[in-house]
């Protein structure tokens, strides 16, 4: 069982940033995607930026040029650093992870506990 454990939320103000990080245990196949998902209190949950194992990424297009996620392997570590942050990104932030990197994880089949990012204006 993949077991995903996020860390890094809190609260800024609009133009700060924060990064996100997700430790990943059991995680042994070669061939994944990680990326993180958000939901916000009444919104349907989005997701905002996915990696796969070679290295290719995705991201909505309301964080682009704003978010970037990455991987440490040695560490099996993911995170998302997000910068010029605005109070339409205040969600409950979830880290992912699925075994079919094809999909970019948009149904993944493993979540964490999420961690909550708030924006002030």
């Amino acid at each position: 069982q993949v077991q995903l454990v996020e860390s890094g939320g809190g609260s800024v103000q609009a133009g700060g940033s924060l990064r996100l990080s997700c430790t990943v245990s059991r995680y042994t196949r070669s061939r994944y995607c990680m990326g993180w998902f958000r939901q916000a209190p009444g919104k349907e949950r989005e997701r905002v930026a996915a990696i796969v194992n070679d290295g290719h990424t995705t991201y909505a297009d309301s964080v682009k040029g704003r978010f970037t996620i990455s991987q440490d392997n040695a560490k099996n570590t993911l995170y998302l650093q997000m910068n010029s942050l605005k109070p339409e990104d205040t969600a409950m932030y979830y880290c992912v992870a699925d075994w079919r990197p094809s999909l970019f994880c948009l149904s993944p089949e493993y979540w964490g506990q999420g961690t909550q990012v708030t924006v002030s204006s």
